[in-house]
């Protein structure tokens, strides 16, 4: 709701015929849309096209949409209709009057245009643009326009610590009281690499505190938010997280259930359309989430590799030497860890197939991926050592034993009982292999093809739609053999699918 703003005008307040909710069931994700009809009263009267921005009532709550006309059958003279986002932020319920006005005018554009000409934004310039965006005042140009103008180190430290700072404040932010709260977090790029689920189970079982939030899929097969929804209930509020957390210790919850940097899921979406990659935009998302969930010590996961997000080390260099600086502005203790990123990791790549990793991985069953293990072995012993509860040297070890004793996956159980019980995730009704073409050696695996066949078969969307990889670099192939196996829910979508893969080969063989 947009507090202390009154409208300009509004269709009922001159008399004219009230506009009715109808709904039609329309997702524009995240974009608040008011559908009209060409002829309705408010339209003619205050002058209103397409694509004005425009505020809208029902009862005690308002919000910004764009409007969009649309005549009969859909609608007649006197309907309004919402977009799903916006029907849920108006508590929108079928014959409610809807009232519309002038949108109020945003004094924060000013200084979006100062930072479009290369100025330098005060705290408090960036706080009214963030302030804005996160209220849904902002159509998708502004963030666009405001995105541009702070990418390719167009930010500097101090900016980025005030975008931070700023995107904290835009939501809620949980207290614990515990010295060491601890988070983990992997910067993405890298498909399968589903550690947090078992780096979470292991650290938990080792007596860390745990309260993550994820983010689920904008771009990949699989965010880890996605991946545990096939496994358990995931959009709890922050009284939820509280009492699951205060019980057993740890949780794997959504994020975007709990209003904790807003801002920072309106910002992505938008980044991510434009694929602009900014190191203070990373930093700031990663960051903010992590001091509104109230964390201490995060260890933060970096894949580099010629096909990931991070693509040389200098890259690290420079996103450590941003991270650090705006860590140390809030007190955060930080460690950065280097991975491989050459190849996705474990099996599978989509929300179930990586679902079905995380259990093989904690149950110990002879299907477990190595890598996948192995991996999140190193990740949870780090964690461990970082936050003390393992002595310098010893995590690994640590972290093993919690995983090979069983202790690990009981605590991943009893998370997943905390928040509404555990699930079997389901499987796929077709599936087709794509398969070697000739005999010899994997010399690479192309981590963006493969997550681009992912998602072109239904993954994320579709929690059972992916990949299940058969090979890794430096395996010994014959012509014929699988490479990999798609799996889709829709016959049209695999097919989809397995074109793109044939002619965009994503794995790499040497011929002997």
């Amino acid at each position: 709701m947009l507090a202390n703003e009154l409208p300009l005008s509004t269709n009922d307040s001159q008399g004219a015929e009230p506009l009715i909710f109808k709904p039609l069931g329309i997702d524009t994700w995240q974009e608040h849309v008011i559908y009209l009809h060409p002829d309705c009263t408010v339209c003619r009267s205050e002058g209103f096209a397409a694509q004005a921005r425009v505020q809208v009532q029902i009862g005690d709550r308002r919000i910004i949409a764009t409007l969009n006309l649309v005549g009969a059958p859909l609608l007649e003279t006197a309907q309004a209709s919402l977009s799903a986002s916006a029907a849920l932020a108006l508590a929108a319920r079928t014959g409610d009057v809807v009232s519309i006005s002038h949108a109020p005018a945003l004094e924060s554009v000013r200084a979006l245009r100062a930072k479009i000409y290369g100025r330098r934004l005060d705290g408090g310039q960036i706080e009214s643009i963030i302030r804005d965006i996160s209220a849904g005042r902002y159509p998708d140009v502004h963030i666009s326009a405001f995105l541009a103008a702070c990418a390719d180190g167009r930010m500097n430290g101090r900016e980025t610590v005030d975008l931070t700072r700023a995107m904290v404040n835009s939501g809620e932010r949980l207290v614990w009281d515990q010295a060491v709260v601890a988070d983990k977090h992997c910067v993405g790029g890298l498909p399968g690499n589903r550690t947090t689920p078992i780096v979470v189970a292991i650290a938990a079982a080792g007596g860390l505190m745990l309260p993550k939030t994820s983010s689920r899929a904008i771009t990949s097969p699989a965010g880890t938010a996605d991946t545990m929804e096939t496994l358990t209930r995931v959009a709890l509020d922050a009284a939820e997280l509280r009492h699951v957390v205060e019980r057993v210790g740890a949780s794997l919850v959504w994020g975007g259930a709990l209003n904790l940097s807003p801002a920072d899921d309106i910002l992505i979406r938008v980044e991510r359309a434009l694929d602009i990659d900014s190191d203070a935009q990373l930093v700031a998302s990663i960051l903010s989430k992590k001091i509104a969930a109230g964390s201490t010590h995060i260890l933060i996961d970096v894949p580099v590799g010629p096909t990931a997000k991070i693509r040389e080390d200098s890259d690290l260099e420079r996103l450590e030497a941003a991270m650090r600086h705006v860590a140390d502005a809030f007190g955060l203790q930080i460690l950065m860890v280097r991975t491989d990123g050459t190849q996705p990791v474990g099996k599978g790549i989509g929300p179930a197939l990586e679902a079905r990793d995380v259990l093989a991985v904690l149950q110990r069953t002879v299907a477990a991926p190595p890598d996948l293990r192995e991996r999140s072995v190193m990740l949870a012993g780090a964690l461990l050592e970082f936050c003390g509860a393992a002595p310098p040297g010893r995590g690994t070890r640590a972290a093993g034993s919690l995983l090979d004793s069983g202790t690990a996956w009981r605590k991943f159980e009893a998370i997943c009982e905390a928040q509404g019980g555990l699930r079997i995730p389901g499987e796929a009704i077709f599936r087709r292999d794509i398969v070697a073409p000739h005999a010899g050696k994997v010399t690479a695996i192309d981590n963006r093809h493969i997550a681009r066949t992912a998602k072109l078969a239904g993954a994320p969307m579709r929690h059972v739609a992916g990949i299940e990889m058969r090979v890794r670099v430096n395996d010994e192939v014959r012509a014929g053999q699988p490479l990999f196996t798609v799996h889709a829910q829709a016959s049209g979508e695999l097919d989809y699918s397995c074109s793109y893969a044939l002619a965009h080969p994503a794995v790499s063989i040497a011929p002997h």
